[in-house]
């Protein structure tokens, strides 16, 4: 599992299809916290990375799948593509 979607850094530089991986995933009984981590390439280092949390349903679908439905709902990933 894994978004892309294109993106401009911080030092202006535009990267088509940057690829966004949910990682370092931790569980409490209502909320998953999870790193969002940034590429250009998935093999190479990220540039950047983000600590985010959303609510966490343990009855519901695996927690990644969580985690990338709720990454979705946010307005800057609303032009991503799931891979």
């Amino acid at each position: 599992m894994a978004l892309t979607k294109n993106i401009e850094t911080a030092t202006g530089i535009n990267v088509p299809n940057a690829y966004f991986r949910v990682e370092d995933i931790f569980l409490s009984k209502s909320v998953i916290s999870f790193t969002l981590r940034n590429y250009v390439v998935s093999t190479k280092p990220p540039l950047s990375k983000e600590d985010m949390t959303c609510a966490y349903d343990i009855l519901g679908e695996n927690p990644f799948k969580q985690a990338y439905d709720y990454i979705k709902t946010l307005p800057e990933f609303a032009d991503a593509t799931d891979v």
